[in-house]
């Protein structure tokens, strides 16, 4: 049933969850290499089956022991890595994710010269970045569905745009699943906002895990 009053709704939203997964990992998006990095290495971490509060939280020990850029990921050590991971809680999959962490790192050099705005540069709408940032490691399509979802931040000709998991929550909660047509009931700025909001609860008020 549409909701008669879309502006409120959104404006509750906000109010009850109002922060992006960027914010919850501690990433200040930028249209910048090493912020998109590390927007990118959070949503690898929410990859796995592990939820997005302790995929955050490892996110933010890794920024803590300085490996904040690919080069300097490249440069650390396997035992940094497990260890920082460890100290996120990311206990389950830390060895494998450590491994794979340098091996994107190197990824992203090889194929976008350090500088994720090349991805940008290079693929045309949503789909095509989510289908691109897939060739790194462990980071499959949940989690380049949070990349895309969040970098319209930054990145605005790939919005507005709803992830799957947003749509449907927006449709649970009354909204339009029309993120252009959303967009005319969201305050200014927070559209993003709202869709990582939406993300978390789904369509049955579970978080996003």
């Amino acid at each position: 049933m549409a909701d008669p009053d879309p502006a409120r709704t959104c404006r509750e939203l906000l109010e009850r969850d109002g922060r992006t997964y960027a914010d919850e990992g501690e990433v200040a998006l930028r249209d910048e290499p090493a912020a998109l990095y590390r927007l990118l290495v959070l949503c690898m971490l929410a990859s796995t089956r592990i939820r997005a509060e302790v995929a955050a939280a490892a996110a933010r020990e890794l920024w803590a022991a300085g490996l904040t850029s690919p080069e300097r990921m490249r440069g650390s050590t396997w035992q940094q890595r497990v260890e920082a991971l460890g100290r996120g809680g990311y206990r389950r999959y830390d060895e494998s994710t450590a491994t794979a962490l340098a091996e994107g790192a190197a990824l992203v050099r090889n194929r976008w010269d350090d500088d994720l705005r090349l991805v940008r540069d290079r693929c045309d709408g949503p789909a095509e970045v989510a289908e691109e940032l897939q060739a790194v490691p462990r980071l499959g399509p949940v989690g380049a569905g949070i990349f895309v979802r969040e970098v319209q931040a930054v990145w605005p000709d790939l919005g507005p745009h709803l992830d799957e998991r947003a749509r449907r929550a927006a449709t649970a909660a009354g909204l339009s699943a029309d993120a252009r047509r959303l967009t005319d009931h969201v305050p200014d700025g927070r559209f993003v906002a709202l869709a990582a909001t939406l993300a978390r609860l789904g369509p049955t008020g579970v978080r996003e895990r």
